[in-house]
């Protein structure tokens, strides 16, 4: 029913991209009472205990979503790459994950990394350097409170899309 409901509410236009795209099928989302700040997160597992993790990092609206079996356990507002570095767009597996990692171009730390690319794009923790006045050199930067359940909750494999506008009629255009 909720999957029939959730199909009836995409335009055409929308279904033909997340078709195309390979980006997650969402069955339910997380409703706060208000918009997340700087530094905050929604973790609720409990709302789906089984199944597939998949992971959208939209860009434009400085949000990473988490979904397990299509329903949104996980939201967090986001850092990402500046002009000169812009983290890509596109689908990626997690390829590597590493608790205490350190940059090797940059000899910054990256706790919780979970690599997405061999040339050095990630998500990790970001400390407490996760609002709009900051920016990373490609990665997804994450509140280190987040980036541990993530990291956590995830494994080689799992599937990173980053992207901008993602759902716009349901998180608000």
């Amino acid at each position: 029913m909720l999957l029939a409901l959730f199909a009836s509410l995409l335009t055409p236009s929308v279904a033909a991209a997340a078709s195309a795209s390979k980006v997650p099928i969402v069955l339910a989302i997380l409703t706060p009472d208000s918009p997340l700040e700087e530094g905050e997160y929604l973790w609720e597992p409990e709302r789906a205990p089984a199944g597939k993790i998949e992971i959208v990092a939209d860009v434009a609206r400085d949000t990473l979503y988490v979904y397990r079996a299509g329903v949104e356990i996980g939201r967090t507002i986001l850092i990402y790459g500046v002009d000169e570095k812009p983290t890509p767009l596109g689908t990626f597996p997690i390829l590597q994950k590493k608790k205490d990692h350190i940059s090797n171009l940059y000899h910054a730390p990256m706790p919780y990394m979970q690599r997405l690319t061999w040339d050095g794009v990630a998500l990790h923790g970001s400390g407490d350097t996760v609002d709009n006045r900051y920016a990373t050199h490609g990665c997804i930067g994450l509140p280190d409170e987040f980036a541990a359940l993530l990291f956590r909750a995830t494994k080689l494999g799992d599937r990173v899309t980053v992207t901008r506008n993602w759902l716009p009629q349901f998180y608000g255009a």
